[in-house]
C-alpha cells in the first residue's frame, strides 16, 4: 500500500515535472552516479528490459581533455513496447529507445532524467495509443524510483 501510493504520488510529480520542463522529467537521486546508473540496470534487466549501452560523457570529455562532472546516459528499450509506437508513427524511432540521463550537479546532487512517454508521444502525434503511453510512464517512474530511492 505504501509503495502504491508513492508510486502515485511520484507520477503525479513527475507529470508536473515534465510540464513544467517541456517534457523533461528529473528526479533527485539518493545515490552517485555510478550508483544510481547500476540500480537502474539491474531494476532493467530484472524485467528483462534490454539494456543496449552506457555512455560515460566525463570519460568522452577527460579523452579531449576537458571536465565534465560525473554524467552517464543509459539506453534502453524493449521492442514489444516500443515497436507499435514505431508502426504508428516512424519518426518517434528518434527517440525510441528510452534515455535516462544520470548526472551531477555543481552542487554534487546526483539527478535521474528522462522524455516524458506522454511528451513523446505527443512530438510524433501519437494520439490513440494512451493506454500503452501510461503503461511506459508507470514502467519509468518504477525504474526512476528503483534506481534513485534510498
Amino acid at each position: 500500500m505504501k509503495k502504491a501510493i508513492l508510486i502515485v504520488l511520484l507520477t503525479a510529480c513527475t507529470a508536473a515535472t515534465a510540464a513544467a520542463q517541456g517534457g523533461l522529467v528529473t528526479i533527485k537521486s539518493n545515490h552517485d552516479v555510478l550508483t544510481t546508473a547500476n540500480r537502474l540496470e539491474s531494476a532493467l534487466q530484472e524485467k528483462g528490459v534490454t539494456v543496449f549501452t552506457r555512455i560515460d560523457h566525463a570519460a568522452g570529455a577527460q579523452q579531449v581533455n576537458q571536465t565534465l562532472p560525473p554524467t552517464v546516459l543509459i539506453i534502453f528499450g524493449s521492442p514489444a513496447m516500443g515497436t507499435p509506437m514505431i508502426q504508428r508513427s516512424r519518426s518517434i524511432g528518434i527517440d525510441l529507445p528510452l534515455k535516462a540521463l544520470i548526472w551531477e550537479d555543481s552542487a554534487g546532487q546526483v539527478w535521474f532524467s528522462y522524455n516524458a512517454p506522454e511528451y513523446l508521444a505527443r512530438r510524433h502525434g501519437i494520439t490513440e495509443m494512451k493506454e500503452a503511453v501510461q503503461k511506459m510512464e508507470l514502467a519509468l517512474s518504477n525504474f526512476a524510483l528503483a534506481a534513485t530511492l534510498p
